[in-house]
């Protein structure tokens, strides 16, 4: 959907015949593009005024400085002002096909870290020297664009995590045929100075010349032809980079742009969700795909979100975990299966909760929650060591960075600490806890819910015995788990899809994965026995018509699944944004995702996204 410049009120329906404003592409009435040009053509005006004057008052110095449209001091503009007068710029370059801006392709040679790395190493290229035996073409974005007189210009040049000066000399400049030129046409006459004028910081480019050194130094590229591939209409800040934190999550583009931790954040994001594939493919897992939406939202507890499908004329709703549909496929033999992919859970948002997310879930015939422990410390040690090179240690801002402010220090060697539920809750409140059928009956309840009242715990309503259990481990034992630690031996009550506990009545074999005090994987030895699942779903069918938002109810087929057989099996989930937050010492789950869902911008053109 195309927008207007800042500063200008969207377009209202045309009602007139149509016409197609030039700068922005939209199809508006003659009478409201007559308005627009108006408005422009004061502007621009105006912007020229208010340049002109900076310019005349700024003293001149003997230092580099950045390069200008002459007679206009650009860092003197507001963003609307900088907007109009590049936009009008550009279109003036796309006037003639040998200084379009936007050609369709430029024959990039090496990379820009491939580049730093072959000429960077000391004594390949002593100061002040250029080697023209070598001459590589590289593509980029212009971060920093200073001057030294009227013959040279120095650019800093980014891409992929790299970057490398533009050493730009008169005496070296031989301007080419543009890519879009007619063929035969010959290359544009254009002055070294007029060539580079043409260029803002922001701008994507690309260069051909030679490695070089400048005097001070430093590794540069010497161009023979520097062409504009893609010009930046928007002015960048300077120097100290993007620090607004919704402009960071709004504009993720800019933010990559300009803040390189950011950038690294994301590659580390990406080594993770490889590590763990080739971690499943050794240990002879089958990588599946599942259904996103379903009749039923099962595998968790969570409330869904709803969709409607069209043609079947259906209302459904979008997964909250794959767990039944991977089980079903445990059942008809594929006995190791693992999925990463987005699920959806309609609940709130906070530091550690996104709306959609990225999850890996396995499945493992054969196996039991002791299996998958061990599994999981392998998995999450092997990670550590190979983001860090072989430490297993790491450190933690849960406030975020700075003095004074709380930090953890993480310890990933196994085995792991493990913290048993019931008997750590009976020794934090001093009181016995229920045992066997104990736990499905009112009195337990009610005195878990005198508990929360004691201990001043919070529990919204329906308080059912589950909600105010999880409560309580919520304040008690999870805040005792910094370094990776293992929840184990929940109640059944709390598990509707986990096997119960071989030696103790009422539990279940389960484990959840903490740190930083915060689940990051839940696993279980799943249950298999059709006639006590389909008990369990009536359960959570009850608590859900009880006013359980988040409650599962019965999946008639994944029961039918289980009626053919289920070998014993272990199961497991990971919730890949919170684990990369604590391996990137990240206190918002916002950072560690690309599009993290926000309200709309009231002050911004609507763009599609939240």
């Amino acid at each position: 959907m195309s927008t207007v410049p800042s500063g200008q009120p969207p377009a209202t329906e045309p009602a007139a015949p149509s016409s197609v404003d030039p700068l922005t592409g939209e199809k508006i009435s003659k009478s409201e593009l007559k308005r627009r040009l108006q408005q422009r053509e004061k502007e621009a005006k105006k912007a020229e005024k208010a340049a002109a004057q900076a310019a005349a008052a700024a003293s001149a110095t003997s230092k580099p400085k950045a390069a200008k449209a002459p007679g206009i001091d650009e860092d003197e503009l507001d963003p609307s002002q900088y907007f109009e007068l590049r936009s009008r710029q550009i279109n003036k370059l796309k006037e003639h096909p040998l200084t379009h801006p936007y050609p369709h392709k430029f024959n990039v040679t090496m990379s820009v870290p491939d580049f730093v790395a072959e000429f960077g190493a000391p004594g390949r290229i002593a100061n002040g020297a250029r080697d023209d035996s070598v001459v590589v073409s590289l593509g980029g974005r212009v971060h920093n664009i200073r001057s030294s007189g009227q013959n040279l210009r120095f650019y800093d040049l980014h891409a992929d995590g790299a970057k490398v000066q533009i050493l730009a000399q008169a005496n070296y400049h031989k301007p080419q045929p543009h890519p879009n030129a007619p063929p035969g046409a010959e290359a544009p006459t254009t002055p070294f100075t007029d060539t580079h004028d043409t260029f803002r910081r922001g701008d994507i480019v690309g260069v051909v010349g030679s490695p070089a050194r400048s005097k001070a130094g430093e590794l540069s590229i010497s161009p023979t032809h520097i062409q504009l591939l893609s010009p930046n209409l928007h002015q960048l800040p300077k120097y100290s980079g993007l620090k607004d934190q919704e402009t960071r999550y709004r504009k993720r583009y800019l933010d990559l742009i300009l803040n390189e931790h950011t950038r690294n954040i994301f590659i580390t994001r990406s080594k993770v969700v490889n590590y763990i594939r080739r971690f499943f493919d050794a240990q002879g897992f089958l990588e599946v795909e599942t259904p996103m939406m379903s009749m039923i939202a099962g595998g968790a507890t969570a409330k869904p979100f709803v969709t409607h499908h069209n043609d079947l004329k259906l209302d459904l709703f979008m997964r909250i975990a794959p767990e039944l549909y991977l089980k079903e496929l445990i059942v008809g033999g594929l006995d190791r299966v693992y999925e990463i992919g987005r699920v959806f859970r309609n609940e709130g948002i906070d530091l550690t909760h996104n709306p959609e997310f990225s999850i890996c879930e396995f499945y493992m015939a054969y196996a039991d929650l002791y299996d998958v422990m061990d599994l999981t410390e392998a998995l999450i040690e092997g990670m550590v060591r190979y983001l860090t090179g072989g430490k297993t240690q790491l450190t933690y801002h849960p406030e975020g960075p700075g003095e004074g402010k709380k930090e953890y220090t993480l310890e990933f060697q196994r085995p792991w600490k493990r913290f048993d539920m019931v008997e750590t809750l009976e020794q934090c409140l001093g009181i016995k806890m229920p045992v066997g059928d104990e736990w499905t009956t009112e009195e337990t309840r009610l005195m878990l819910s005198e508990q929360c009242e004691k201990h001043n715990v919070e529990c919204g309503a329906p308080r059912t015995t589950a909600r105010l259990l999880d409560k309580l481990v919520g304040e008690f034992i999870e805040s005792q788990c910094v370094s990776p630690s293992f929840i184990v031996g929940h109640p059944e009550i709390m598990s509707p899809l986990a096997k119960y506990h071989r030696s103790r009545p009422g539990l279940c074999e389960r484990f959840e994965g903490f740190m930083c005090t915060k689940e990051f994987c839940n696993a279980y030895t799943e249950l298999n026995d059709p006639f006590e699942q389909r008990i369990r779903f009536e359960q959570q069918a009850a608590q859900k018509a009880a006013g359980d938002d988040e409650a599962q109810g019965i999946d008639e087929t994944f029961v039918d699944a289980l009626e053919h057989g289920l070998p014993p099996t272990g199961g497991w989930g990971l919730g890949i944004d919170r684990l990369v937050m604590f391996l990137t010492d990240s206190p918002n789950i916002k950072e560690v995702l690309l599009f993290p869902a926000m309200k709309p911008d009231v002050q911004a053109p609507h763009s599609g996204q939240i």
